[in-house]
């Protein structure tokens, strides 16, 4: 794909979604972390509906350290993997008290070293919560960047390099939010929406619908 056809892609998905963020209902970064932890192998919606409740009690590290690990299952409970999540927002929770005044910090280095933070959810802080120009790459992503030809890659790490290098500067600390919508409401896995689709004459994908 060139970089002509890769700028106006994005300034179309700039045009249709100015402001795009995250579906992820949080206030603070701290709740925004706990979010992104608990959305792994889980839908948004499930963990907006778990976090509206546990919020309300517990906002903080803190707080959720004082909830326990009992009272903090009580409330995530309907997520997958509740079990192994809560024993890691715990666990970051007392990292966050002990090391970081009881604040999440903006550096890669600082946040992957918190219990259930990985590279994917370091990016997504690091960009939602902070404003720098990372991109997370999801399951999402990596078929949207491969379908379309965007910056194709055979792994999310690859993925995330090339685009990083591809995507025009001003469109860099968006593009992780434009992507993921498309992946989720257009550019879907099993029947992408091609006739819905607004960047479908720019796509590279050779099996997409013929509108």
């Amino acid at each position: 794909m060139n970089p002509d056809k890769r700028k106006e892609i994005f300034e179309r998905l700039k045009k249709a979604n100015p402001r795009p963020t995250t579906e992820l209902r949080y206030r603070t970064p701290f709740e925004l972390l706990v979010s992104v932890i608990l959305s792994a192998q889980a839908t948004d919606k499930s963990v907006n509906k778990a976090t509206a409740e546990l919020f309300k009690v517990a906002c903080t590290p803190h707080q959720i350290i004082d909830l326990g690990l009992r009272g903090l299952k009580r409330y995530i409970k309907t997520i997958g993997l509740y079990n192994t999540k809560a024993a890691n927002i715990l666990k970051t929770c007392r990292l966050l008290v002990e090391k970081h005044g009881g604040k999440v910090p903006d550096t890669r280095e600082a946040l992957q070293a918190l219990p259930g933070v990985g590279r994917k959810t370091a990016n997504v802080i690091l960009n939602t919560a902070f404003g720098q120009p990372t991109i997370a790459v999801d399951t999402h992503i990596f078929r949207v960047a491969n379908r379309t030809g965007i910056a194709p890659g055979k792994n999310v790490l690859a993925v995330e390099m090339k685009l990083l290098k591809l995507v025009p500067e001003e469109f860099r600390r968006d593009a992780h939010h434009w992507l993921i919508l498309h992946g989720r409401y257009t550019c879907t896995a099993r029947k992408p929406r091609c006739r819905d689709c607004i960047i479908y004459d720019l796509c590279e994908y050779r099996a997409k619908v013929i509108k």
